[in-house]
Protein backbone atom coordinates (compact mmCIF):
# COMPACT_ATOMS: atom_id res chain seq x y z
CA UNK A 1 0.00 0.00 0.00
CA UNK A 2 2.46 2.73 -1.14
CA UNK A 3 1.57 6.46 -1.17
CA UNK A 4 -2.74 7.18 -1.99
CA UNK A 5 -3.20 8.11 -5.52
CA UNK A 6 -5.30 10.48 -4.35
CA UNK A 7 -3.19 12.51 -2.39
CA UNK A 8 -0.75 12.13 -5.55
CA UNK A 9 -3.24 13.91 -7.23
CA UNK A 10 -3.54 16.88 -5.36
CA UNK A 11 0.67 16.65 -4.52
CA UNK A 12 1.06 20.27 -6.69
CA UNK A 13 -1.71 22.21 -4.37
CA UNK A 14 -0.43 20.93 -1.45
CA UNK A 15 2.99 22.54 -2.35
CA UNK A 16 1.79 25.72 -3.44
CA UNK A 17 0.24 26.23 0.13
CA UNK A 18 3.85 25.12 1.35
CA UNK A 19 5.52 27.98 -0.94
CA UNK A 20 2.84 30.42 0.25
CA UNK A 21 4.09 29.52 3.97
CA UNK A 22 7.82 29.71 3.04
CA UNK A 23 7.38 32.70 1.25
CA UNK A 24 5.71 34.81 4.76
CA UNK A 25 7.41 32.86 7.81
CA UNK A 26 6.39 33.92 10.91
CA UNK A 27 8.06 33.96 14.84
CA UNK A 28 6.69 32.04 17.76
CA UNK A 29 3.45 33.02 18.62
CA UNK A 30 3.10 35.48 15.84
CA UNK A 31 1.80 33.15 13.47
CA UNK A 32 -1.46 35.43 12.67
CA UNK A 33 -1.26 35.07 9.04
CA UNK A 34 -0.48 31.72 8.85
CA UNK A 35 -2.89 30.47 11.69
CA UNK A 36 -5.95 32.07 9.24
CA UNK A 37 -4.45 30.53 6.20
CA UNK A 38 -4.26 27.36 7.94
CA UNK A 39 -8.25 27.80 9.42
CA UNK A 40 -9.31 29.46 6.26
CA UNK A 41 -8.31 25.41 4.11
CA UNK A 42 -9.32 23.60 7.09
CA UNK A 43 -13.14 25.44 6.38
CA UNK A 44 -13.14 24.88 2.54
CA UNK A 45 -12.29 21.32 3.15
CA UNK A 46 -15.81 20.01 5.22
CA UNK A 47 -13.54 19.06 8.15
CA UNK A 48 -16.43 18.69 11.20
CA UNK A 49 -15.00 21.92 13.57
CA UNK A 50 -11.85 24.32 13.14
CA UNK A 51 -10.78 26.07 16.70
CA UNK A 52 -8.89 28.82 16.82
CA UNK A 53 -6.89 30.49 19.44
CA UNK A 54 -5.61 27.71 21.39
CA UNK A 55 -2.45 28.30 22.82
CA UNK A 56 -2.81 31.63 21.48
CA UNK A 57 -2.38 30.85 18.29
CA UNK A 58 -2.90 27.30 17.85
CA UNK A 59 -5.67 25.90 15.28
CA UNK A 60 -7.18 22.84 15.52
CA UNK A 61 -9.40 20.50 13.32
CA UNK A 62 -11.78 17.97 14.02
CA UNK A 63 -12.71 15.37 11.58
CA UNK A 64 -15.13 12.42 12.85
CA UNK A 65 -14.93 9.16 10.54
CA UNK A 66 -17.70 7.61 8.88
CA UNK A 67 -19.26 6.49 12.54
CA UNK A 68 -20.05 10.04 14.00
CA UNK A 69 -17.03 10.03 15.45
CA UNK A 70 -17.56 7.52 18.11
CA UNK A 71 -14.79 5.94 19.81
CA UNK A 72 -11.13 6.78 20.29
CA UNK A 73 -9.58 10.08 19.68
CA UNK A 74 -5.76 10.66 18.20
CA UNK A 75 -4.13 13.67 17.88
CA UNK A 76 -1.54 14.60 14.61
CA UNK A 77 0.67 17.93 15.17
CA UNK A 78 2.53 20.09 13.00
CA UNK A 79 4.39 23.05 14.00
CA UNK A 80 4.06 26.48 12.42
CA UNK A 81 6.86 29.24 12.98
CA UNK A 82 9.94 30.18 11.22
CA UNK A 83 12.97 30.70 12.68
CA UNK A 84 14.83 34.11 13.13
CA UNK A 85 17.36 33.77 9.56
CA UNK A 86 18.14 35.73 6.72
CA UNK A 87 17.19 33.04 3.66
CA UNK A 88 19.99 32.24 0.95
CA UNK A 89 18.42 29.57 -0.91
CA UNK A 90 17.35 31.73 -4.05
CA UNK A 91 14.23 29.85 -4.76
CA UNK A 92 11.46 31.74 -6.59
CA UNK A 93 9.60 31.42 -3.46
CA UNK A 94 12.09 32.27 -0.59
CA UNK A 95 10.96 34.36 2.26
CA UNK A 96 9.50 38.15 1.58
CA UNK A 97 10.42 38.86 4.87
CA UNK A 98 13.90 40.39 6.35
CA UNK A 99 15.22 37.90 8.89
CA UNK A 100 12.69 35.53 8.75
CA UNK A 101 12.94 32.09 7.57
CA UNK A 102 10.92 28.65 7.16
CA UNK A 103 15.08 27.07 7.90
CA UNK A 104 13.25 23.93 10.12
CA UNK A 105 10.47 22.71 7.29
CA UNK A 106 7.67 23.72 9.39
CA UNK A 107 5.96 24.95 6.27
CA UNK A 108 6.14 21.40 4.88
CA UNK A 109 4.68 20.40 7.90
CA UNK A 110 1.87 22.38 7.91
CA UNK A 111 1.42 21.15 4.69
CA UNK A 112 1.72 17.66 4.67
CA UNK A 113 -1.06 17.93 7.55
CA UNK A 114 -3.56 20.12 5.37
CA UNK A 115 -3.18 17.57 2.92
CA UNK A 116 -4.28 14.97 5.14
CA UNK A 117 -7.01 17.07 6.39
CA UNK A 118 -8.25 17.28 3.26
CA UNK A 119 -8.12 13.69 2.28
CA UNK A 120 -9.64 12.34 5.60
CA UNK A 121 -12.89 14.96 5.39
CA UNK A 122 -12.99 14.02 1.95
CA UNK A 123 -13.40 10.08 2.11
CA UNK A 124 -14.24 9.89 6.33
CA UNK A 125 -12.77 6.09 5.67
CA UNK A 126 -12.44 5.33 9.43
CA UNK A 127 -14.15 5.09 12.56
CA UNK A 128 -13.30 7.41 15.53
CA UNK A 129 -11.96 11.37 15.59
CA UNK A 130 -9.53 12.32 14.07
CA UNK A 131 -7.79 15.92 15.77
CA UNK A 132 -5.02 17.63 13.59
CA UNK A 133 -3.17 20.32 15.63
CA UNK A 134 -1.56 22.92 14.18
CA UNK A 135 0.88 24.46 16.61
CA UNK A 136 2.64 27.89 17.26
CA UNK A 137 5.93 28.27 18.69
CA UNK A 138 8.12 25.47 18.70
CA UNK A 139 11.27 27.15 18.41
CA UNK A 140 11.88 27.88 21.63
CA UNK A 141 8.49 29.46 22.96
CA UNK A 142 6.76 26.16 24.21
CA UNK A 143 3.90 26.30 21.97
CA UNK A 144 3.56 22.84 22.59
CA UNK A 145 2.64 23.11 26.31
CA UNK A 146 0.83 26.17 25.86
CA UNK A 147 -1.85 24.37 23.81
CA UNK A 148 -1.95 21.86 26.66
CA UNK A 149 -2.59 24.34 28.85
CA UNK A 150 -5.30 25.66 27.49
CA UNK A 151 -7.17 22.22 27.24
CA UNK A 152 -6.10 20.56 24.37
CA UNK A 153 -6.57 17.11 25.98
CA UNK A 154 -9.41 17.21 27.58
CA UNK A 155 -11.63 19.53 25.00
CA UNK A 156 -10.99 17.22 22.45
CA UNK A 157 -10.35 13.97 24.18
CA UNK A 158 -7.26 13.47 23.12
CA UNK A 159 -5.49 9.56 23.79
CA UNK A 160 -2.65 9.69 21.77
CA UNK A 161 -0.45 12.11 20.01
CA UNK A 162 1.53 11.56 17.05
CA UNK A 163 3.92 13.95 15.50
CA UNK A 164 6.21 14.00 12.33
CA UNK A 165 9.56 16.05 11.20
CA UNK A 166 11.84 15.88 8.22
CA UNK A 167 15.47 15.17 8.63
CA UNK A 168 17.73 16.14 6.08
CA UNK A 169 20.52 13.21 5.29
CA UNK A 170 18.14 10.71 5.51
CA UNK A 171 16.80 9.56 2.09
CA UNK A 172 14.40 11.36 0.60
CA UNK A 173 11.04 9.53 1.43
CA UNK A 174 12.82 7.28 4.00
CA UNK A 175 11.06 6.48 7.80
CA UNK A 176 13.37 6.57 10.79
CA UNK A 177 11.53 6.22 14.55
CA UNK A 178 12.84 4.65 17.67
CA UNK A 179 11.22 3.62 20.86
CA UNK A 180 12.18 5.88 24.23
CA UNK A 181 13.90 9.06 23.98
CA UNK A 182 14.39 10.47 19.91
CA UNK A 183 14.74 14.25 20.66
CA UNK A 184 16.90 15.43 23.63
CA UNK A 185 15.77 17.32 26.48
CA UNK A 186 17.50 21.47 26.07
CA UNK A 187 18.45 22.94 29.31
CA UNK A 188 20.65 25.83 29.42
CA UNK A 189 23.08 27.17 32.15
CA UNK A 190 24.42 30.51 32.49
CA UNK A 191 27.75 30.72 35.19
CA UNK A 192 29.21 33.76 36.82
CA UNK A 193 32.72 33.34 38.10
CA UNK A 194 33.64 36.47 40.41
CA UNK A 195 37.14 37.01 41.10
CA UNK A 196 39.20 40.02 41.80
CA UNK A 197 40.25 42.15 39.01
CA UNK A 198 43.21 44.35 38.57
CA UNK A 199 46.26 45.57 36.60
CA UNK A 200 47.22 42.84 34.18
CA UNK A 201 50.90 43.58 35.28
CA UNK A 202 50.51 42.19 38.66
CA UNK A 203 48.06 38.97 38.33
CA UNK A 204 49.19 38.31 41.71
CA UNK A 205 46.90 40.89 43.19
CA UNK A 206 44.12 39.19 41.65
CA UNK A 207 41.80 36.18 41.44
CA UNK A 208 42.08 36.42 38.02
CA UNK A 209 38.24 34.74 36.49
CA UNK A 210 39.61 34.59 33.24
CA UNK A 211 42.10 31.25 34.18
CA UNK A 212 39.73 30.22 36.18
CA UNK A 213 36.94 29.96 33.76
CA UNK A 214 39.36 28.66 31.03
CA UNK A 215 39.69 25.66 33.43
CA UNK A 216 36.55 25.10 34.06
CA UNK A 217 35.07 24.76 30.23
CA UNK A 218 37.78 22.14 30.13
CA UNK A 219 37.20 20.56 33.43
CA UNK A 220 33.01 20.21 32.53
CA UNK A 221 34.14 18.35 29.30
CA UNK A 222 35.28 15.67 31.74
CA UNK A 223 31.32 15.17 32.95
CA UNK A 224 30.49 13.43 29.97
CA UNK A 225 33.74 11.87 29.22
CA UNK A 226 34.03 10.23 32.50
CA UNK A 227 31.29 10.95 34.42
CA UNK A 228 28.31 9.56 32.11
CA UNK A 229 27.78 5.99 31.34
CA UNK A 230 29.32 5.64 27.56
CA UNK A 231 26.54 3.90 26.76
CA UNK A 232 23.95 6.57 27.75
CA UNK A 233 23.91 9.99 25.90
CA UNK A 234 24.97 13.56 27.20
CA UNK A 235 26.04 16.22 25.29
CA UNK A 236 27.59 19.60 27.21
CA UNK A 237 28.74 22.44 25.65
CA UNK A 238 29.65 26.13 26.96
CA UNK A 239 28.84 28.20 23.81
CA UNK A 240 29.82 31.63 24.94
CA UNK A 241 32.22 33.73 27.33
CA UNK A 242 31.96 37.29 28.71
CA UNK A 243 34.56 39.17 30.00
CA UNK A 244 36.80 41.80 30.40
CA UNK A 245 37.03 45.81 28.55
CA UNK A 246 40.45 46.62 28.25
CA UNK A 247 43.43 44.38 26.80
CA UNK A 248 45.52 45.50 30.30
CA UNK A 249 43.08 45.08 32.84
CA UNK A 250 42.17 41.63 34.36
CA UNK A 251 38.15 41.29 34.76
CA UNK A 252 36.50 40.85 38.66
CA UNK A 253 33.40 38.71 36.25
CA UNK A 254 33.26 36.09 33.96
CA UNK A 255 30.04 34.80 32.29
CA UNK A 256 30.07 31.15 30.51
CA UNK A 257 26.84 30.44 29.11
CA UNK A 258 25.84 26.86 27.16
CA UNK A 259 23.50 24.30 27.01
CA UNK A 260 23.15 20.45 28.25
CA UNK A 261 21.38 17.89 26.78
CA UNK A 262 20.32 14.50 27.60
CA UNK A 263 18.12 11.61 26.14
CA UNK A 264 17.42 10.19 29.63
CA UNK A 265 15.69 12.03 32.64
CA UNK A 266 18.09 9.99 35.11
CA UNK A 267 21.02 11.43 33.06
CA UNK A 268 19.18 14.63 32.79
CA UNK A 269 19.38 15.30 36.90
CA UNK A 270 22.96 13.95 36.80
CA UNK A 271 24.30 16.32 34.40
CA UNK A 272 23.25 19.04 36.90
CA UNK A 273 24.32 18.10 39.36
CA UNK A 274 27.60 17.31 38.32
CA UNK A 275 27.98 20.94 36.72
CA UNK A 276 26.97 22.33 40.00
CA UNK A 277 29.23 20.25 41.77
CA UNK A 278 32.30 20.76 39.35
CA UNK A 279 32.01 24.27 39.27
CA UNK A 280 31.74 25.00 42.63
CA UNK A 281 34.56 22.90 43.38
CA UNK A 282 37.11 24.21 41.04
CA UNK A 283 36.01 27.84 41.43
CA UNK A 284 36.01 27.91 45.43
CA UNK A 285 40.22 25.88 45.08
CA UNK A 286 41.06 29.21 43.31
CA UNK A 287 39.08 31.55 45.56
CA UNK A 288 36.76 32.50 43.64
CA UNK A 289 32.96 32.05 43.80
CA UNK A 290 30.41 31.28 41.05
CA UNK A 291 26.69 31.90 41.02
CA UNK A 292 24.99 29.01 38.70
CA UNK A 293 21.44 29.57 37.06
CA UNK A 294 20.14 26.40 34.95
CA UNK A 295 17.14 26.64 33.46
CA UNK A 296 15.53 23.08 32.37
CA UNK A 297 14.31 23.41 29.03
CA UNK A 298 12.16 21.15 26.84
CA UNK A 299 11.94 18.01 28.50
CA UNK A 300 13.08 14.55 26.36
CA UNK A 301 10.83 13.53 23.49
CA UNK A 302 10.13 9.84 25.03
CA UNK A 303 8.43 7.51 21.77
CA UNK A 304 6.18 4.54 23.94
CA UNK A 305 6.46 1.17 22.52
CA UNK A 306 2.85 0.32 21.62
CA UNK A 307 2.45 3.94 19.39
CA UNK A 308 6.01 3.60 18.52
CA UNK A 309 5.49 -0.09 16.70
CA UNK A 310 2.84 1.42 15.44
CA UNK A 311 3.73 4.31 13.60
CA UNK A 312 6.65 2.36 12.39
CA UNK A 313 4.15 -0.19 10.62
CA UNK A 314 2.26 2.69 9.19
CA UNK A 315 5.41 3.84 7.66
CA UNK A 316 6.49 0.16 6.50
CA UNK A 317 2.90 0.71 4.72
CA UNK A 318 3.85 3.37 2.64
CA UNK A 319 7.75 3.10 2.07
CA UNK A 320 8.02 -0.35 2.23
CA UNK A 321 9.98 -2.37 5.09
CA UNK A 322 13.65 -1.77 3.72
CA UNK A 323 12.86 1.98 4.07
CA UNK A 324 11.60 2.39 7.56
CA UNK A 325 14.64 1.96 10.35
CA UNK A 326 12.83 1.45 13.48
CA UNK A 327 15.95 1.60 15.51
CA UNK A 328 17.05 5.39 13.95
CA UNK A 329 19.66 7.08 16.15
CA UNK A 330 18.45 9.70 18.68
CA UNK A 331 19.07 13.25 18.06
CA UNK A 332 20.45 15.50 20.58
CA UNK A 333 18.08 18.65 19.28
CA UNK A 334 15.11 19.29 21.05
CA UNK A 335 11.44 19.38 20.74
CA UNK A 336 8.36 20.22 22.25
CA UNK A 337 6.05 17.86 21.00
CA UNK A 338 8.26 15.94 24.34
CA UNK A 339 5.45 17.91 26.13
CA UNK A 340 2.33 16.02 24.31
CA UNK A 341 4.09 13.16 25.05
CA UNK A 342 4.74 13.73 28.69
CA UNK A 343 0.56 14.10 28.48
CA UNK A 344 -0.29 11.07 26.20
CA UNK A 345 1.74 8.13 25.04
CA UNK A 346 2.38 8.89 21.42
CA UNK A 347 5.33 8.54 18.75
CA UNK A 348 7.55 11.11 16.83
CA UNK A 349 8.89 10.04 13.44
CA UNK A 350 11.83 11.28 11.01
CA UNK A 351 10.49 11.48 6.89
CA UNK A 352 13.62 11.89 4.96
CA UNK A 353 14.10 15.15 3.78
CA UNK A 354 16.95 13.73 1.23
CA UNK A 355 20.67 15.05 0.71
CA UNK A 356 19.32 18.84 1.59
CA UNK A 357 20.91 21.80 3.65
CA UNK A 358 20.76 20.82 7.34
CA UNK A 359 17.90 22.01 9.12
CA UNK A 360 18.19 25.71 10.91
CA UNK A 361 20.33 26.84 7.91
CA UNK A 362 20.29 29.72 5.74
CA UNK A 363 20.06 27.46 2.79
CA UNK A 364 17.78 24.94 3.94
CA UNK A 365 14.28 24.39 2.03
CA UNK A 366 11.49 21.57 2.72
CA UNK A 367 11.90 18.96 -0.21
CA UNK A 368 8.10 19.03 -1.80
CA UNK A 369 9.10 15.85 -3.33
CA UNK A 370 8.37 13.85 -0.06
CA UNK A 371 5.10 15.98 0.41
CA UNK A 372 2.78 12.79 -0.96
CA UNK A 373 4.82 10.56 1.35
CA UNK A 374 4.21 12.35 4.58
CA UNK A 375 0.23 13.30 3.82
CA UNK A 376 -0.05 9.30 2.81
CA UNK A 377 1.98 8.60 6.39
CA UNK A 378 -1.25 10.82 8.23
CA UNK A 379 -4.17 9.29 6.22
CA UNK A 380 -2.93 6.00 6.83
CA UNK A 381 -2.18 6.44 10.21
CA UNK A 382 -5.57 7.42 10.55
CA UNK A 383 -7.41 5.00 8.93
CA UNK A 384 -5.08 1.93 10.71
CA UNK A 385 -5.79 3.35 14.39
CA UNK A 386 -9.48 4.31 13.48
CA UNK A 387 -10.32 1.30 11.61
CA UNK A 388 -13.91 1.06 9.98
CA UNK A 389 -14.96 -2.74 10.91
CA UNK A 390 -16.40 -4.62 7.97
CA UNK A 391 -19.76 -6.32 8.96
Amino acid sequence: MPVINRVAEFQREIAEWRQDFHRNPELLYDVERTAGRVAELLESFGVDEVVTGLGRTGVVAVIKGRNGGAGRVIGLRADMDALPITERTGKAYASTVPGKMHACGHDGHISMLLGAAKYLAETRNFAGTAVLIFQPAEEGGAGGRAMLEDGLVDRFDIEEFYGLHNLPGLPAGQFGIREGGIMAATDEFQITIEGKGGHAAMPHNTVDPVVIAAQLILALQTIVSRNVDPMRAAVLSVTMVEAGTAFNVIPRTVKLTGTVRTLDETVRKFMEERLRAVTNGLVATFGATASIHYRNGYPVTVNAPGPTAFAADVARTIAGAERVNARVDGTMAGEDFSYMLQAKPGAYIFLGNGPSAELHTDTYDFNDDIIPIGVSYWARLVEMALPVTRK
